[in-house]
């Protein structure tokens, strides 16, 4: 799928994610809600990082371009150690490594580790990438073009100093979920690992399948394409991504919001 379809998922697995703990008698406090959803939303672009032309390799400018580069020949490189007789032969490492839920698992620890050991300067540094990520993908036609850079970056910073203010305060969630002495914020690496799954969700459902299930092997290979039965899948960006997923993303993002608000 595309950028704004993976954002907009991401954003509506949290809301889900967040209707769901409130029937079970442990809501989201209203910042963790908007804040999980927002990084969610974020996260949901960073598997492209394999990838120069994704939406996420313009999002920082050089530094961004420069990273999806190490990671790409990172990941082509882990392809070609670990590929069985059955996997083709790739030219690059796009839908490979990033694309696994052994990544998901290992950005999202990361995540809560640095949250916890790093304090505010760290928290504040998450919230920015992801809120300039999610500005990139949910507002991805004002984001787009290299004037809108900066403004982009300052609203991601802004936004980020003011909900990490927000959180810190008493009741607002920064122990939601989590609540020993000094884990603070471990429940940041949540909506990443959930924003990582959502957008290999996605990316099986379109033509070349996703191998989510690596290194666990299926028949001769390593890198299963996982997907649904091939008449059922869709190209990236076509009309049924745009006109029917999408669509279905906002409606359930917003019955999320009203599950987890407890409206309904």
């Amino acid at each position: 799928m595309m950028g704004p379809a993976h954002s907009l998922s991401g954003a509506a697995a949290w809301l889900g994610v967040g209707a769901a703990v409130a029937a079970a008698d442990r809501p989201m406090p209203w910042p963790v809600l908007v804040v999980g959803a927002l990084i969610c939303a974020g996260a949901a672009l960073a598997p492209d990082l394999d990838h120069k032309s994704a939406t996420i390799s313009r999002a920082f400018g050089p530094l961004s371009r420069g990273l999806c580069e190490v990671i790409d020949k990172l990941s082509y490189a882990v392809y070609k150690a670990t590929k069985m007789q059955g996997d083709p032969r790739r030219s690059g490492g796009h839908r490979t490594l990033t694309h696994t839920w052994v990544w998901a698992v290992a950005v999202g620890a990361g995540t809560s580790a640095l949250a916890m050991v790093g304090g505010r300067w760290a928290v504040l540094a998450i919230l920015f990438v992801h809120m300039v990520l999610a500005v990139e993908g949910l507002l991805w036609r004002a984001a787009r073009g290299s004037s809108s850079d900066i403004l982009v970056w300052l609203l991601g910073a802004t936004s980020a100093w003011i909900l990490a203010d927000i959180l810190n305060k008493p009741g607002h969630g920064s122990d939601w979920l989590f609540s020993a002495p000094g884990q603070e914020y471990l429940w940041l690496g949540l909506p990443v690992v959930l924003g990582a799954v959502v957008h290999d969700i996605g990316d099986a459902l379109t033509v070349s399948g996703c191998p989510i299930l690596w290194p666990i092997p299926i028949g001769r290979k390593r890198w299963y394409p996982l997907g649904p039965p091939k008449v059922m899948r869709f190209k990236a960006g076509s009309w049924v991504e745009l006109k029917v997923l999408m669509p279905v993303f906002l409606l359930l993002g917003g019955v999320g919001s009203l599950g987890a608000l407890g409206v309904i």
